[in-house]
């Protein structure tokens, strides 16, 4: 009877066969289990397409009849590696292949389980020739230094990670720096119904910082609608209502401190809101906004208006270059009061600057003081002046020639050297008057006329002539439409 052979090549020899050679095929058959059972070897694995390994009936050196294997060479995509359909074997499996592809280890035919290698992974797997038709190849589940591994409800006793930790997909997860001599750490506690998982700093310094530091410009988000900062319940809160409003709150009745440079207040502190939007500080109850500062400044860059104190109580408002300082109630509609008020018997001083003018509800008031005995009178167009009181005509000394008369005068005219001109005020106000006397008895030799200066004489527009020896009148402005009148017939 003919010899036959094993799914991995061992030739099994009938009674009495094989004599002469018994022997040879013996050693032969103890070498392949030899090979079987611990031998290695490596299989070059084509790029172009699957790699199928096959039986060597009676031989050695079939790379499937190993129990180590290999697998090398250099793949653009992920390839198969095959054996027979009937192989019942253990084998440890490598991918050493160039070009991080994967290999899988399967049989030639059916759609059993197969095993995939991903680059540099190492697998104990068994093919099982459990059918057929559609046998499995499956894994141990042991786990080696360089393999890939999911591990299930497995306990890791104070494990020594490298520098980094992967994702499922083999990107990295979390990079892992270690420091000489390092006595801190982080400590990761779940936490039950009610209550949230908690990141400590912990170790064997007191009042360790945790420190978040983003890369580059990058930012570090908090996704929190509300982040408490604190211990227990003094903690203060940030919180956010979901649209972008910020607030912030401290804890119980504790002031909120915006302090520079490690709370020696060297830098500036700037809160800066969004396009045409406003800044509110708004005190509680009857609370009230204190600025400690000796100057707040107002406004865009060299425009800037400021408001600044000289340390002893005096405020100096200030407006930025040219602009005017304007006091306004109800959001300009000016429907309010506004109410300066002096502290006990002090004064309030309103001091234009240069030439400049004290207007008041549409009132223009003099720039300098009058004369002693002088009172405040109006254009009628808002302008005030200052006029003189004198028993109600300030009487100007003897006029010999032209003279242009001011309100309220009177005027002793002397026409003895020859006639001339009384001008009377150009711009009058209702009740203005002027007053003349023939000082020499020489009006009716040498006539006086009376200058109308733009305004009407009697509802004429001409002059007066006065031409009666010792005339005296007075002249009172009324209107444009009848101009000066004589009070006197």
């Amino acid at each position: 009877m003919a010899s036959t052979f094993s799914p991995l090549g061992v030739e099994l020899q009938a009674t009495g066969e094989n004599a002469g050679t018994w022997g040879t095929k013996t050693n032969t058959n103890l070498q392949l289990v030899e090979q079987i059972t611990g031998g290695f070897t490596t299989q070059a694995v084509g790029d172009s397409g699957d790699t199928d390994l096959s039986v060597t009936d009676g031989g050695t050196g079939a790379t499937l009849a190993h129990r180590i294997i290999e697998f090398t060479g250099s793949l653009t995509g992920s390839r198969n590696v095959t054996i027979p359909i009937d192989v019942q074997q253990f084998y440890v499996l490598k991918n050493s292949t160039s070009g991080s592809q994967n290999v899988v280890f399967k049989y030639v035919s059916g759609s059993g389980d197969s095993i995939t290698l991903a680059p540099g992974a190492v697998k104990m797997v068994y093919a099982t020739a459990n059918d057929g038709t559609n046998p499995d190849i499956d894994d141990t589940g042991f786990i080696t230094a360089s393999s890939t591994d999911t591990l299930t409800n497995k306990t890791l006793t104070s494990p020594k990670i490298g520098t980094s930790i992967l994702d499922t997909n083999g990107n990295e997860l979390a990079l892992l720096t270690a420091t000489s001599s390092a006595v801190n750490e982080f400590t990761i506690a779940n936490a039950a119904t009610g209550a949230g998982p908690t990141l400590s700093s912990t170790g064997g310094d007191s009042n360790i910082d945790i420190n978040i530091t983003p890369k580059g410009t990058g930012d570090v988000v908090l996704a929190g609608d509300t982040v408490k900062v604190g211990d227990s319940g003094a903690a203060a809160t940030l919180t956010s209502n979901g649209a972008g409003a910020l607030t912030i709150t401290t804890g119980g009745t504790e002031d909120l401190v915006l302090s520079t440079n490690s709370g020696t207040n060297s830098g500036t502190i700037t809160i800066t809101d969004g396009a045409n939007n406003n800044i509110t500080l708004q005190p509680n109850g009857t609370g009230d906004v204190v600025a400690a500062a000796d100057t707040l400044t107002v406004g865009d860059s060299g425009a800037a208006a400021t408001i600044s104190s000289n340390g002893a109580g005096t405020l100096t408002l200030t407006t930025g270059g040219a602009s005017d300082l304007i006091l306004s109630t109800n959001s300009g509609t000016d429907s309010g009061t506004i109410t300066i008020t002096d502290a006990a018997n002090g004064n309030i001083t309103i001091s234009p600057n240069g030439s400049g003018n004290i207007v008041l509800d549409g009132l223009t008031f003099p720039n300098a003081d009058g004369s002693a005995d002088t009172f405040l009178k109006t254009n009628g167009s808002g302008t005030l002046s200052f006029a003189a009181v004198s028993g109600g005509t300030d009487w100007q000394a003897v006029k010999t020639g032209n003279y242009t008369a001011s309100a309220g005068e009177g005027v002793f005219a002397n026409t003895t050297s020859g006639a001339w001109t009384l001008t009377l005020p150009a711009s009058p106000s209702i009740g203005d008057e002027v007053s003349f006397v023939d000082y020499a008895g020489t009006f009716d030799s040498n006539n006086l006329t009376i200058g109308r200066n733009g305004q009407k004489i009697a509802g004429a527009t001409a002059d007066l002539t006065v031409s009666t020896e010792r005339a005296a009148n007075t002249l009172v402005f009324t209107d444009s439409t009848q101009g000066w009148l004589l009070k006197n017939k």
